[in-house]
């Protein structure tokens, strides 16, 4: 079975059970909606716990749906210390407080969804229609997350089905003829729980701002290269057979192709030297898969283990033509054909005791394989003959990383509470086996009933990659263990009207930062030292019945302390400031509005030159509008949105312009 259409047919069947199904409003359907947290690495026991000395933001199944966000990045893109970057590899990058993807883990269900090669991810393959809520952790996280996390860890719980049967089918197009269709139904019994979702996108190039100059690379209009297909399928199954044990079973299943647009300066092909060269690169096709099975045994009152298997594994082509039309590999030296498979499985086991009134503690055990493996040719220069021959491009590398973890709460005092934690890794692969640690402190003390003071420290580390280690133009097996040591300090306060203010102040030093050497050798390098210090303030408020607004202001130094000419980390914003608002009307309308400021980015020449020359990315304002209308009860929604409603001609990264006003139109039926 061609697995493209399955979430086509889940479309068709979700359709033909609503005139089967009887219930509850969507509203009270959501509300009674249920978490899946059967895979969800728990790092806090009854109480605040150990969240509660750290910085962490949560988005809901309704922020999303208010904010019209189809794909993770767009969910979490106007939370305090969140920057979304797109640059040259065409998809979107989540840095956290100055820290690049890599450094964030990602889990889906307690699933990694980190690539084995360089642990990034595509969060635009990861749909929300199934998303519960998202739990964002900043600086000093739990050490039962393991080692990587040293910007932060995005934990994404998904749906869980609950009692009766629940559905969703939703449509949506915009501009250029995109579309977008949703789809989910739940269910559950005495004993079983289940929840199916799926979702398909297309669209065939992102609209640029009116206006944008055209250039030699890039007309106006519609951006080359940009045109996106997705299709996505998800499900979780829960088997209770006694209030002791819980079992679960969660699928994940991607497949796919997208372009990735290339420089569009004006002069890219050697005086500018802030330009990337021109590339024709696409991923021509990528299909991935997840499976994990999870199991919860409570042995006593106070003592009780969960632990899960899991495997997850993504193909994609990986081209990059030597022309714009796209046919042709043989005339360019350094284009290529490649077929790259990343894989990882893990196991863990996390055993809890209750102590009652001394405490919780907590014990993680966990075993994860990586591998990678690439096959294909590229076309390079016979130093010889001078003429163009194809060369191998194939690799097959696997490390294993080992890691325990343990972490103790306690609360000796009313509206207190306090954590610390110890982490131990192996990294072990065919040249090296090395190991370091992780430590946490944290504690939280409840000065008044509605103040709130917090702190914390961590000292975390991020074993390289095997795409640090081994990729085959820029490997580097000889690169260090990357190091952190984050400080952070804060105060919540609730005041009346529903309002809620926080301040909070961090700094991070790192050692051993893996980058590109782009100015001298090409090859990944370790930085002696980076720090990031920052304050980030937000604001959240419901004074009257139906309106909600929210703020933030994120304000972030950073400092490069290990190169030449380059005093601060490119591609940083200096400052950030979000704005958003909603208001319910009794008669079903729903406007919402949210602005974006990001400012005082820099960045730095790519060639190799003699001195090292820096500039400044235009500031920007992204604001975006979204009307809803409910219906029948609330089991029908229209809307109508604009993203970029003021068409503001914009670069998150020098020479890669990005979408204009996008504007798009949907209706969802719910149970």
């Amino acid at each position: 079975m061609n697995l493209k259409v399955l979430p086509h047919i889940l479309l068709v069947v979700t359709s033909s059970l609503f005139p089967l199904c009887r219930g509850a409003s969507a509203a009270e359907a959501e509300e009674r909606a249920s978490h899946y947290t059967l895979g969800e690495v728990v790092v806090s026991g009854q109480g605040d716990g150990v969240q509660a000395s750290q910085t962490m933001n949560t988005v809901t199944a309704e922020d999303i749906r208010q904010r019209g966000a189809r794909t993770l990045d767009q969910a979490i893109s106007l939370l305090p210390g969140v920057h979304v970057r797109i640059g040259g590899e065409g998809v979107p990058r989540i840095d956290i407080r100055g820290f690049r993807t890599r450094h964030v883990v990602l889990l889906l269900d307690g699933i990694p969804i980190n690539s084995a090669l360089d642990q990034q991810f595509d969060p635009t393959i990861i749909p929300t229609e199934n998303i519960a809520e998202i739990k964002l952790t900043t600086g000093a996280s739990s050490v039962l997350y393991g080692q990587g996390g040293l910007g932060g860890v995005i934990n994404i719980i998904t749906k869980k089905g609950t009692t009766g049967v629940q559905g969703m089918v939703g449509a949506e197009t915009g501009d250029h003829e995109a579309f977008l269709t949703r789809t989910g139904i739940s269910g559950a019994g005495d004993t079983f729980d289940w929840f199916v979702s799926s979702s398909s996108s297309k669209i065939d190039a992102f609209p640029l701002a009116a206006d944008f100059r055209s250039t030699p690379e890039q007309g106006a209009g519609y951006r080359t290269n940009s045109d996106q297909e997705r299709h996505n399928v998800f499900g979780n199954i829960g088997y209770t057979p006694n209030k002791e044990l819980s079992l679960g079973l969660t699928f994940t299943y991607s497949q796919g192709q997208f372009g990735k647009p290339g420089s569009a300066t004006n002069d890219p092909r050697g005086f500018d030297l802030f330009a990337s060269p021109p590339k024709h690169e696409r991923i021509d096709g990528f299909e991935g898969y997840s499976v994990q099975l999870a199991a919860d045994y409570a042995i006593t009152d106070r003592l009780s283990i969960r632990g899960w298997a899991f495997i997850n594994q993504m193909d994609q082509h990986d081209n990059l033509y030597d022309n714009g039309n796209f046919n042709s590999f043989s005339l360019v030296s350094g284009s290529f054909r490649e077929q790259v498979s990343t894989t990882v499985k893990g196991i863990s086991l996390q055993p809890k005791y209750d102590m009652g009134s001394m405490g919780r503690v907590t014990l993680s055990m966990a075993a994860e394989g990586d591998r990678w493996e690439n096959s294909g040719v590229t076309t390079v220069t016979d130093p010889a003959t001078s003429n163009l021959v194809s060369a191998p491009l194939n690799a097959d590398k696997s490390l294993a990383i080992y890691s325990t973890g343990l972490e103790y709460e306690l609360s000796p005092l009313p509206g207190l509470g306090l954590v610390a934690g110890y982490g131990q890794y192996w990294q072990a692969r065919d040249e090296l086996n090395t190991d370091d640690y992780s430590l946490l402190a944290g504690l939280f003390y409840d000065i008044l009933p509605d103040t709130r003071l917090k702190a914390s420290f961590k000292r975390n580390i991020r074993f390289p990659s095997l795409g640090d280690l081994y990729d085959l133009s820029k490997g580097n097996p000889n690169l260090a263990t990357e190091r952190s040591w984050s400080y952070e300090g804060g105060v919540e306060q609730k005041l009346p009207g529903n309002c809620v203010v926080s301040i909070t102040g961090f700094h991070t030093t790192a050692n051993n930062l893996i980058q590109n050497d782009q100015q001298m050798t090409g090859k990944f390098m370790n930085l002696s030292e980076v720090r990031f210090t920052g304050v980030e303030l937000a604001a959240t408020t419901q004074f009257v019945k139906g309106l909600l607004l929210r703020g933030s202001y994120t304000y972030l130094d950073s400092q490069d302390l290990s190169r030449a000419g380059r005093d601060q980390q490119q591609y940083t914003p200096g400052d950030k400031v979000t704005l958003e608002g909603k208001y319910d009307f009794e008669n079903g309308f729903s406007p919402y509005l949210s602005f974006l400021y990001v400012g005082n980015q820099y960045f730095y020449t790519k060639n190799n030159v003699a001195i090292v020359q820096k500039a400044k990315l235009n500031d920007y304002t992204i604001v975006n509008l979204k009307l809803s209308q409910r219906l029948l009860n609330n089991r029908v929604t229209m809307y109508v949105g604009a993203s970029n409603l003021f068409d503001e001609n914009y670069e998150s990264s020098y020479g890669l312009p990005q979408a204009g006003r996008f504007i798009y139109g949907g209706v969802e039926f719910r149970l």
